[in-house]
């Protein structure tokens, strides 16, 4: 029997349980099958692109990566892997990645199947560009009063 996951979210400021980056280990080794693999492959290429990314585990049980903001999510469903990238309308996507969600205004997202072969060089330019997005829109940091 699967065991079930908290719904709290958890970051890697929190320390009262597994960090994010354990969760999705989990989440990985429960999938077992291509999803999983698929789902380790995407997080591999995210951390390529980004090295300094934040992993985060929200909405009881979503693989998120952050930069300056979410880049991207990674949900496993039973046909699809499916990276959900938070400002994907915003971005440009010359190698056209984006095939899922591209009604809304403001995310985009990339369903892949089983056995379908991932273009690492666009996403990872994909995610480098949500990446210089999100780090555009930070706000500055707030001067305290004394």
């Amino acid at each position: 029997m699967k065991q079930a996951v908290t719904a709290k979210k958890t970051s890697a400021k929190d320390a009262t349980g597994p960090s994010p980056s354990k969760l999705i280990d989990g989440r990985i080794k429960e999938l077992g099958d291509w999803r999983g693999e698929m789902l380790a492959r995407v997080r591999g290429l995210i951390k390529e692109a980004a090295p300094d990314v934040i992993e985060e585990w929200k909405w009881r049980g979503v693989p998120v990566w952050e930069h300056d903001g979410i880049i991207c999510t990674g949900e496993t469903y039973k046909a699809v892997v499916k990276m959900t990238f938070a400002k994907g309308a915003a971005l440009a996507d010359p190698a056209g990645l984006f095939n899922s969600s591209l009604d809304g205004n403001v995310r985009r997202a990339i369903d892949i199947r089983e056995g379908e072969k991932i273009n690492e060089k666009a996403l990872k330019a994909l995610i480098r560009a949500a990446m210089e997005l999100n780090a555009s829109k930070k706000k500055p940091a707030r001067k305290r009063s004394a």
